[in-house]
């Protein structure tokens, strides 16, 4: 995993794994790796996976079960407000960047259009 130094690693980790989460390629109830292997994957401290998987505890996004590791939440609704989280913060970033480059909301809704109608053009 290739982190950025202007953001913390725990939080890279916990969104890494938020999005593994949000897409299903860790499903509901699903057993995340132990920490020092999630630790190995993502090249990390054990130390900073760690705090990642214990402030999503505290999210109850993961549960935990004693002596038999961390699972992902089994809440699908607690899964879809994330999703929506993730999603929001998102666009916060994209809207404030284009309004920063002194683009209307009307301006940006035509931006988007003409890119979501020409993504596919471009990369044939």
């Amino acid at each position: 995993m290739e982190f950025d130094d202007k953001i913390p690693i725990y939080y890279q980790i916990k969104n890494y794994l938020y999005h593994q989460i949000v897409t299903g390629e860790l499903d509901p109830g699903e057993k995340l790796p132990a920490v020092r292997q999630l630790a190995v994957d993502v090249t990390a401290n054990v130390n900073t996976v760690q705090r990642a998987l214990t402030e999503m505890i505290n999210e109850q996004i993961i549960e935990p079960q004693r002596g038999k590791g961390n699972f992902v939440t089994i809440d699908v609704d607690k899964i879809k407000r994330l999703k929506d989280k993730l999603v929001k913060e998102q666009l916060t970033i994209a809207y404030q960047e284009l309004h920063d480059l002194q683009l209307s909301d009307n301006e940006i809704l035509e931006e988007l259009r003409k890119f979501m109608k020409n993504r596919g053009v471009e990369n044939e």
